[in-house]
């Protein structure tokens, strides 16, 4: 299935210049949304993931119904602030500032095999602090998926090392 058909481009959004790649079009196709879900847990399992991990909130999107699929757990990586036991935290710089993932310090069992799931890789920086925080808590990062690498963004150079899925690819924008 060509998946890129069913990913709608918003022109000037949020910002002027900006082509959105929208994955909602993906998901509102039951058809769509299941064959990009069945191509991340056919390479999850290869993988023998034991544990996907996600950043909010398209990660969840993506994540959870891998993880029901495989009959596995999953485990959330939020903004500071929104867990409510102990977690461990990494900030990273952004574009102009800075932002805070955080993760509950129980989520990961030292060398559980993890799979984090996003819809999208931009610029990496989401993606690379998730690894760190899984990393921090003895997980072993197993390969990373995405439905959609904005190629032109370069963010793959920050996940060198890294197994990486991505179903779409965009050269240009």
């Amino acid at each position: 299935m060509d998946l890129k058909q069913y990913i709608s481009e918003v022109q000037d959004w949020p910002i002027p210049g900006v082509s959105f790649k929208d994955i909602t079009t993906i998901m509102d196709n039951g058809e769509a949304y299941r064959y990009a879900t069945d191509q991340i847990v056919a390479y999850a399992k290869d993988k023998q993931v034991d544990l996907v991990v996600g950043p909010e909130a398209r990660g969840f999107i993506i994540g959870c119904p891998v993880s029901y699929a495989m009959g596995i757990g999953f485990a959330p990586v939020r903004k500071e602030g929104k867990l409510p036991r102990e977690v461990i935290r990494y900030e990273y710089d952004l574009e102009y500032g800075s932002n805070v993932l955080t993760m509950h310090r129980d989520a990961i069992k030292p060398g559980q095999r993890v799979l984090i799931t996003d819809d999208l890789l931009a610029t990496g920086g989401t993606i690379e602090a998730t690894i760190k925080l899984v990393e921090e808590l003895g997980g072993i990062v197993a390969g990373i998926a995405f439905i959609i690498d904005l190629k032109y963004l370069n963010g793959m150079e920050k996940l060198k090392g890294y197994d990486v899925l991505s179903l779409v690819s965009y050269d240009e924008e």
